[in-house]
């Protein structure tokens, strides 16, 4: 259960559930996965097999663009990362998934998520928050990039994540944003020089 315990309490922001509700129906499908740091999770062109929570780590997912590589999520500890169209629909990924730092998972398999699903009415409602949640945070982020500036952009992210200025490499951080990378330079300038008003005006 230790390795287990930050999903555990992630699952209980959505549903009341037990320790021994826990252990009875999903402990027994979880798979602990450990990656190194740039090994691939998930592959461009195989279905993706997985449901997986970060319980330790960084990771990215982007799609080719010629030789491009757009990052379209950037997430650490606490946060679900898939391939999630081809995990539901059972057909071949449009992207990769690459951990930045050493990245430790919990995952559950397609088949044994919904073996989970089977077994009780609670997993099945739970899932179908958690799938609800995530798309919603998807939904949220595509309007950000459509609304939001740059700048604001820029500055909503450093607000929230001001960690991953330092984990990141500024290159995914810019793609991820949809900023250019000499913007995105001026503005992390700005931030290490302790001028951090100055890029919020």
């Amino acid at each position: 259960m230790n390795v287990a315990r930050p999903f555990y309490d992630y699952v209980r922001k959505f549903v009341e559930i037990s320790e021994d509700e826990f252990n009875q129906y999903i402990y027994p499908y979880i798979l602990v996965r450990k990656y190194a740091k740039k090994q691939i999770i998930t592959q461009e062109g195989e279905v993706e097999n997985y449901f997986n929570f970060i319980v330790k780590g960084l990771a990215r997912k982007y799609y080719r663009k010629g030789k491009e590589e757009i990052n379209t999520q950037i997430s650490f500890e606490g946060h679900i990362l898939h391939s999630q169209e081809s995990f539901h629909s059972r057909t071949p990924s449009e992207y990769v998934i690459e951990a930045i730092e050493p990245t430790t998972l919990v995952s559950i398999s397609y088949y044994d998520l919904e073996s989970i699903y089977a077994r009780s009415v609670k997993m099945e409602h739970l899932g179908r928050l958690i799938i609800t949640y995530t798309m919603v945070l998807k939904d949220r982020w595509q309007m950000q990039l459509v609304m939001l500036t740059p700048r604001e952009r820029f500055i909503r992210f450093v607000n929230h994540n001001p960690a991953l200025l330092q984990r990141v490499p500024q290159k995914y951080l810019a793609s991820y944003l949809n900023i250019k990378p000499e913007t995105f330079s001026r503005f992390k300038h700005l931030v290490r020089a302790g001028s951090k008003n100055e890029v919020a005006t």
